[in-house]
C-alpha cells in the first residue's frame, strides 16, 4: 500500500493531510475562495477516479453525487474548514 492509499483509507489521516495543504496554501498567499475552488476540483477528480475506502468518504461521495454544483461547492468549502481544524 502506498502512502497515498493509506491517506485516503484513513479519514483522520486524510483530514490532517488536507489540513496541512490548506495551511501551506494560505501561507503562499492563496485566498480562501481559491482554495475552495481547488477543493471543488479535487472533489470532482476524486468522485470520478477514486472508490471511497471508508464509510466517511463514502458518505461524502454520496452527498457529492446528489448535489448540484452550488451544493458541491458548499461541501468543498466545508471540507476545507474541517481539514483546517485538523491541520
Amino acid at each position: 500500500m502506498t502512502q497515498e492509499d493509506s491517506v485516503i483509507k484513513n479519514f483522520d489521516t486524510w483530514k490532517k493531510f488536507l489540513g496541512k495543504r490548506v495551511v501551506q496554501a494560505e501561507k503562499l498567499g492563496m485566498s480562501e475562495d481559491t482554495i475552495s475552488k481547488l477543493a471543488f476540483e479535487i472533489g470532482e477528480f476524486l468522485d470520478e477516479k477514486v472508490d471511497p475506502a471508508n464509510t466517511q468518504n463514502r458518505a461524502i461521495k454520496e452527498l457529492w453525487d446528489v448535489g448540484n454544483d452550488e451544493e458541491k461547492q458548499t461541501i468543498a468549502k466545508l471540507m476545507v474548514k474541517l481539514a483546517k481544524n485538523h491541520a
